[in-house]
């Protein structure tokens, strides 16, 4: 996250980057110049915010060792609250809802920021950044935002889970994963016109109890067979009226 919002923020024409903060800073020097870098909280520069990108656990030990008070600190977590910040400070929340990883870029014009903050004239602060990187910015308060991770959670990190078993089950009978990337994509992009309710095919939707045995019956896996047997159970109580 803080390197992907480095580079972002970096590269807007609307956000003057001052410093940027790091353990170990030859993690981001190759993002700024030496000059922008520090590995001492007590060498912070002044700025209109701070926004601190650490694990969700680390929060609120780094927001305590900020060496100054009445500043606006805002973290980038989707599932702690406010009250995770030093109350010393100013408190809000910058969230881009968004998965990333290391060596793949992102497109931020195209990532949800979800603001929070104590006051209005820090989410004004908060907004004017969330628009200087992204076409899309919303006000979501705590509650909202613990949801949304899970929500998230459900369609970005198990759904990708389910990617891996996939691919596991290609590689054990001598497939290559690359078949089933376009029924991947077709699923994918079925949402942008369908509920994801309208969009449900398969097996268990029907419910073709030969076919539904039949893959259980293939398992070999204990746990892929719990999974499947869950998602199939979960699929048809959404789906009952239709069955």
């Amino acid at each position: 996250m803080a390197q992907h919002l480095i580079k972002a923020f970096n590269n807007s024409a609307q956000v003057h980057l001052v410093q940027a903060f790091a353990r170990h800073p030859e993690s981001i020097l190759p993002l700024l110049p030496d000059n922008m870098v520090t590995n001492s909280l007590n060498d912070l520069a002044d700025a209109d915010a701070y926004i601190i990108a650490v694990s969700d656990d680390a929060i609120a030990e780094v927001s305590s060792q900020l060496p100054f008070d009445g500043k606006l600190v805002a973290h980038t977590s989707g599932s702690a609250g406010l009250d995770q910040l030093d109350a010393k400070n100013r408190r809000g929340v910058f969230y881009p809802l968004q998965t990333f990883s290391k060596g793949k870029s992102v497109d931020f014009s195209l990532v949800p920021i979800c603001l929070e903050s104590e006051f209005n004239e820090d989410y004004y602060i908060l907004e004017t950044l969330g628009h200087a990187l992204a076409n899309n910015v919303y006000t979501i308060n705590t509650a909202q935002r613990q949801a949304l991770h899970v929500a998230a959670v459900f369609v970005n990190n198990f759904t990708n889970h389910l990617y891996t078993i996939g691919n596991q089950i290609c590689n054990e009978n001598q497939m290559p994963f690359d078949i089933l990337k376009p029924l991947i994509n077709e699923t994918a992009s079925k949402i942008a016109l369908l509920t994801p309710m309208q969009a449900q095919t398969g097996p268990a939707l029907r419910n073709d109890k030969k076919t539904l045995l039949r893959h259980l019956d293939f398992l070999q896996d204990t746990t892929q067979k719990e999974i499947y047997a869950l998602l199939t159970q979960s699929i048809q109580q959404a789906n009952e009226q239709k069955l």
